[in-house]
């Protein structure tokens, strides 16, 4: 079935600017130039003689609307933005899984709290912020235990950083390439603005002695989850959230505490954070040996992939969507790096042959998703877009035949392989492997 055009704003009734690549790709300010010359884009023109219908009352303009509400919800119609649940397990073990934000759906580069992806191991707890504690031990000069009032009063940063689970993308390493939405296969990786106290400030108070290298962070959920931080990395940006877009943490984001590690894998980021220990090593715990590991071809396991590739994705169009005709589109889609900064995007129209630079948005800050954007006339005939991204280090996204003769077929986690969606001639989006 097709897509309403509505999903489509961009969708533009006007003559060819010259392209810049082979398969329709265009010069974004030839397009933007061009456009304001234009005396529409999708808007049907409208006769002079229906003055009085375009000036009557629409329906709702004739009664009173709702009143005030103490917590705005999105509108009805919207009803269908929702993110994706599932149970790893199923009914047996219904708090194990996650949920997946649809990127296909959203615009701009934060992501609404409601629409954050999740990935709980024993479902989410209910935690009484009054009875809550966070105790700070171990090899310090000062064990310390806060109440989350006491949290509350530390002066506090603000900083737009984006979590992306390990498992992020883990579809894409498997045999077939599955035909779902963009945010099924993606949507592990969500963008806030998160607002809280620098884990070094807390440190400090508490005397970090000589032999300390880890910082151990448990949650106080049931499956008690726990990792291993470097203290340098604890040292350096890591932030103990309380606010996440400006309202405390919801339930799911780990109310009413948890770590952001700016680039680490989301599981990192451990969430009803209530224990910080330092330690003279790893400890080697079930979440970073049985899970999160990076297995190898010959067998072996890789510990402690901390930092999450650079990587990008095409949002608009992706699969299960369809292109209502020939014309011109706005490609659109969210690149990021674990290393910082993302410097360039390129977006081939032709399975990779050739390759265009793409228009990043905004200054591309460092840890967070940065929106790209390239004009595509389509022409009818299939096609294949892809999208890949350089960081300021250098480091380039793997074709997917890459990535796996790095990892073999069974590695499920750290997959930043290009992503492909082909286009065929009935404007059909399917996800393909190149």
């Amino acid at each position: 079935m097709r897509t309403p055009s509505r999903f489509w704003p961009r969708f533009l009734a006007v003559s060819d600017p010259r392209p810049v690549a082979p398969g329709g790709l265009l010069d974004r300010r030839a397009v933007l130039k061009g456009l304001a010359a234009m005396s529409a884009v999708s808007a049907v023109p409208a006769r002079a003689e229906d003055d009085a219908r375009l000036a009557a009352a629409m329906p709702w303009q004739k009664t009173a609307g709702k009143p005030m509400s103490g917590y705005g919800t999105p509108s009805s119609h919207e009803g269908h933005v929702l993110r994706t649940t599932y149970t790893r397990y199923g009914a047996i073990a219904l708090g194990n899984g996650g949920s997946f934000t649809p990127l296909h759906q959203l615009e701009g580069t934060i992501t609404p709290s409601g629409l954050h992806f999740e990935r709980h191991h024993h479902g989410v707890p209910d935690i009484d912020p009054a009875r809550h504690r966070l105790v700070l031990h171990g090899l310090v000069d000062r064990p310390l235990e806060f109440r989350v009032e006491d949290l509350l009063r530390y002066p506090m940063e603000s900083r737009v950083l984006f979590i992306e689970c390990s498992g992020n993308s883990f579809r894409n390493t498997l045999g077939k390439p599955a035909q779902v939405s963009c945010g099924e296969i993606h949507g592990l990786v969500s963008n806030s603005e998160w607002t809280g106290i620098p884990l070094s400030v807390l440190l400090d108070e508490a005397g970090v002695q000589t032999g300390a290298r880890w910082v151990i962070a448990e949650g106080a959920d049931a499956a008690t989850m726990a990792r291993s931080i470097p203290l340098e990395k604890a040292l350096d940006d890591t932030l103990v959230a309380l606010y996440q877009n400006g309202e405390r943490l919801r339930p799911e984001q780990g109310y009413p505490l948890r770590l952001v590690l700016p680039g680490f894998e989301g599981n990192m980021c451990v969430k009803w954070l209530h224990r910080l220990k330092l330690a003279d090593g790893p400890q080697h715990s079930r979440d970073e040996t049985s899970h999160y590991t990076d297995l190898l071809p010959d067998g072996r396991a890789l510990q402690f992939t901390f930092e999450m590739g650079v990587k990008s994705v095409i949002t608009q169009p992706s699969a299960g969507r369809s292109l209502p005709g020939p014309g011109y589109y706005d490609i659109a889609g969210f690149a990021w790096s674990g290393a910082g900064r993302v410097r360039t995007v390129e977006v081939s129209a032709d399975a990779g042959r050739t390759w265009v630079p793409a228009a990043l948005t905004g200054d591309a800050p460092s840890h967070t998703l940065v929106r790209f954007r390239i004009p595509w006339h389509w022409d009818g005939q299939p096609a294949t877009l892809m999208s890949r991204a350089t960081d300021e280090r250098g480091q380039g996204q793997p074709t997917r035949p890459e990535w796996l003769a790095r990892y073999g077929a069974n590695q499920r986690y750290h997959c930043n392989a290009i992503q492909a969606w082909a286009v065929d001639d009935m404007g059909e989006i399917a996800n393909v492997f190149v």
